[in-house]
C-alpha cells in the first residue's frame, strides 16, 4: 500500500481570529485561495505540482457551489478537480483521510488539501415551501441554529457536554484547573516573538480587503485570546442553570483557513523545507456515541485510529485534541490513563478558537511542529464533531534535528 507522506513545512494557517473579527468581511473560499497561493509562492511549490486537491468546508459561502475547481483556479492549478468535504469539525481529519485515499489508489501524487471556514456573519438561509401555510417557508441561522440544537439529539451542544461531565463525575473546579493548563501551554507558542506560530504561519499578518487588492489591517497574532487565571474562572458561573461548564471551559467560533501538501514519499523531498525530517500519515480512527454525548466520541476515534496503526497509546508521544469543552480532554485522558496535563502543548482550539473546517487542520500541523521539536515519534489528533461523532488522525514524524 502506498504510505502518504506530508513534506515538512509544506503547510499553513493563518491567525484565527474570534467571529466578528479582522477576518470576518473575508469570503471564507476566496480567502484560503488567496492564502494559499502566496503560502505555496513563498514555499517554491509551482500549482503545476498538483494532480488532485480537496477543499473543506463547513459554512456554505456565494458561488462555493463551485468549490475546489474555483479555488484551484485562483492558484493557477486550472487543470486540477476535486470534491468539497463537510463533516462539521471533523472536516479537516476528513480532508486528509480523502485526499490521502486518492493518493493511495494511484489517482494522485501530490495533493492540495485546503480547509475554510468564516463562522461569523453565517448564511442565513430560506427554504421555500410552497405547499404550506399561505406558501410560506422557513428560514435558518445556519450557524447559531445549529450551536443551539442537534435535530437528532433534540439539544445544544453545550448539554452534550454536561451529560458527559455528569456521567463521569467532572465538576467545574476540575475544568477550570486544566483550563488554566491549557492557557498556560499557548503562552509558550507565544514565546520567542511567537516563534513556534511563525514555523507555520505568517506573521504580521497582512488582513487583505474583501476584494483583495489591498492590505487594511495586520495581525500579530490569533485574535481575541484573552488572559485568564484562576480567579477569573472560578468567578464564572455555569452556562447551564445546575450545570458545570462555563464560558471558560469552552471555545470560541472563530475565521481563518489552512492548507497542507500530500505525496507520496519519493516525491515529498521535492517540497520539503528540510529533507532530514520525514512526516506520515499513518493512520484515521472514526466514531459515533450514544446521542447526546458528544464530548466522549473522541475516545472510541482515538482506539480505533490505534488499532488500525498497531500501536498502544503508550507509544504516542505527543497529543493533540479538538476540545470545544474541556470536559473532552479531561474523559480522554481518563479513558486511557494518561496526563491531561501532557497534552496540547503549545495550544489547543479551546484558546484559540473553532473555525470549524480549518480547526483540525492547524492541530495536526502543530502536532508536526512539536514531535519535530521533541525529536520525533507518533503523534495522535482527536476531536469531536456534530452528531456525537469523532475523528482521530496519527501521523509519524522522524527527525534528526533533535
Amino acid at each position: 500500500m502506498t504510505e502518504i507522506a506530508i513534506p515538512y513545512g509544506a503547510y499553513w494557517s493563518t491567525p484565527f481570529a474570534r467571529w466578528q473579527g479582522s477576518l470576518a468581511h473575508l469570503h471564507s473560499l476566496r480567502f484560503a485561495a488567496h492564502v494559499a497561493k502566496a503560502a505555496l509562492r513563498h514555499r517554491n511549490i509551482e500549482p503545476d505540482a498538483f494532480d488532485a486537491g480537496v477543499l473543506g468546508m463547513s459554512i456554505p459561502q456565494r458561488n462555493s457551489f463551485y468549490g475546489l475547481p474555483w479555488l484551484m483556479g485562483e492558484i493557477g492549478a486550472t487543470s486540477v478537480a476535486g470534491p468539497i468535504i463537510s463533516q462539521a469539525c471533523a472536516t479537516s481529519a476528513r480532508v486528509l483521510q480523502t485526499a490521502a485515499s486518492e493518493i493511495r489508489e494511484g489517482a494522485a501524487t501530490v495533493s492540495l488539501a485546503v480547509t475554510a471556514d468564516r463562522i461569523s456573519n453565517g448564511p442565513q438561509i430560506y427554504y421555500p415551501a410552497p405547499h404550506g401555510p399561505g406558501g410560506s417557508g422557513e428560514h435558518e441561522n445556519m450557524v447559531l441554529e445549529s450551536f443551539e440544537r442537534d435535530p437528532f439529539a433534540g439539544v445544544a451542544m453545550i448539554q452534550t457536554a454536561e451529560n458527559v461531565a455528569a456521567e463521569h463525575g467532572i465538576d467545574t473546579a476540575m475544568q477550570n484547573e486544566l483550563t488554566l493548563c491549557r492557557y498556560d501551554q499557548y503562552k509558550d507558542a507565544c514565546k520567542n516573538d511567537s516563534a513556534f506560530l511563525r514555523t507555520f504561519m505568517e506573521l504580521p499578518f497582512e488582513v487583505p480587503d474583501a476584494r483583495f487588492k489591498r492590505a487594511q489591517g495586520v495581525l500579530e497574532g490569533d485574535e481575541g485570546i484573552f488572559p485568564t487565571t484562576a480567579e477569573k474562572l472560578a468567578a464564572l458561573k455555569p452556562v447551564l442553570p445546575g450545570g458545570t461548564v462555563t464560558y471558560g471551559g469552552q471555545t470560541h467560533p472563530a475565521d481563518g483557513n489552512a492548507g497542507m501538501v500530500l505525496t507520496t514519499p519519493d516525491r515529498a523531498a521535492d517540497f520539503s523545507r528540510d529533507k532530514s525530517i520525514d512526516v506520515r500519515l499513518v493512520a484515521f480512527g472514526q466514531a459515533r456515541v450514544k446521542k447526546a454525548f458528544m464530548p466522549a466520541a473522541p475516545v472510541p476515534a482515538a482506539r480505533r485510529a490505534l488499532e488500525a496503526a498497531g500501536l498502544d497509546i503508550s507509544q504516542i508521544a505527543a497529543i493533540k485534541t479538538h476540545n470545544p469543552f474541556i470536559v473532552n480532554d479531561i474523559v480522554l485522558a481518563k479513558s486511557f490513563g494518561i496526563d491531561a496535563r501532557r497534552m496540547n502543548q503549545y495550544g489547543c482550539s479551546l484558546v484559540w478558537g473553532h473555525p470549524q473546517g480549518p480547526t483540525g487542520l492547524r492541530a495536526i500541523i502543530e502536532l508536526i511542529e512539536q514531535l519535530v521539536l521533541e525529536g520525533g515519534g507518533y503523534g495522535l489528533f482527536v476531536g469531536c464533531a456534530a452528531g456525537d461523532s469523532a475523528m482521530a488522525v496519527i501521523v509519524k514524524v522522524d527527525s534528526r534535528k533533535a
